[in-house]
């Protein structure tokens, strides 16, 4: 602020220096006299910074927290235009979080190592809640492949048409329609365990695709072998006949619901509706004749 003192300009400054030049200089309002060529305080006010303060001047304004100026302001790191340092600890909690998904349980695992083919076709009719947990993330085509096989070798003898054809044909003719039969059957329970298995996940399950459709490959086959029996006997259309195959079929429809739930952490209304298209094509293909 050199050359101004309160609407003074330059033209009264050196009028004031040429004046000085001439006079024994005095204190100026009050203060001390300043020695020869040395510029004194203004109005009276000491010597200090630029802001008309004591103290040592500074050339610019000064800043809590500034190591220079000996400040810390505890509050600085929560205003805009500043930031705060977090230790690796602190960072790791916060992605700690991204891992998380609320409301989500994570799918149990195998509750041990996979069960034996015997135990397997077992415990799917006599203790199907275990079995089903236990194998949800084990694959099982040998028997599912075999059981269904087998299965449709003797199904060709629960129809009295397909066994009349199958009886009055030679062995040659009567081999390729067996074979073709059992093979027939393989694909289609093939097919409708991976439809089951689709429409779980679309309603959300999270089970794995081979497990569900071994298992469902097998529920079908061994559910139906009661029917199959007496079928071959006494002919596919007797009512006794038909009241067991309405008997099995609903049996099925829980097993399948149960499979379903356990392999895919599914509600059984959802897990009932996934294994809905595979009940309808059992009981209009197989349980009612009508082949």
């Amino acid at each position: 602020m050199a050359g101004f003192r309160m609407g003074r300009g330059d033209r009264n400054n050196r009028t004031a220096q040429g004046q000085q030049a001439h006079a024994p200089q005095g204190p100026s309002y009050g203060g001390q006299a300043p020695q020869h060529g040395q510029r004194g305080p203004a109005y009276g006010y000491p010597q200090g910074n630029h802001y008309g303060y004591p103290g040592p001047a500074n050339d610019g304004p000064e800043y809590l927290g500034d190591p220079g100026h000996g400040g810390h302001d505890p509050y600085a790191a929560n205003q805009p235009g500043h930031t705060q340092a977090f230790s690796v600890d602190e960072a790791s909690a916060y992605s700690q979080g991204e891992t998380y998904h609320a409301g989500s349980a994570q799918p149990p695992g195998p509750s041990g190592p996979p069960l034996h083919w015997k135990e397997l076709l077992k415990g799917v009719v006599f203790n199907p809640n275990p079995t089903f947990l236990r194998m949800r993330d084990y694959t099982m085509w040998g028997p599912a492949l075999i059981v269904t096989f087998l299965y449709g070798l003797l199904a060709v003898f629960g129809f009295d048409g397909a066994r009349a054809d199958v009886i009055g044909a030679t062995f040659t003719n009567a081999v390729p329609i067996v074979l073709v039969s059992a093979v027939v059957m393989v694909l289609s329970a093939f097919i409708l365990g991976v439809v089951t298995h689709t429409l779980a996940r679309q309603l959300g399950g999270d089970g794995a695709w081979q497990p569900t459709v071994g298992l469902s490959m097998l529920i079908m086959s061994l559910t139906d072998a009661p029917r199959l029996v007496f079928a071959m006997f006494f002919g596919g259309d007797a009512s006794f006949v038909q009241v067991i195959g309405w008997v099995t079929w609903l049996g099925a429809g829980a097993l399948l619901t149960l499979m379903v739930s356990r392999s895919h952490d599914l509600p059984w209304p959802k897990a009932l509706g996934a294994s809905a298209i595979q009940l309808i094509a059992l009981l209009s293909i197989v349980k009612l004749g009508t082949f």
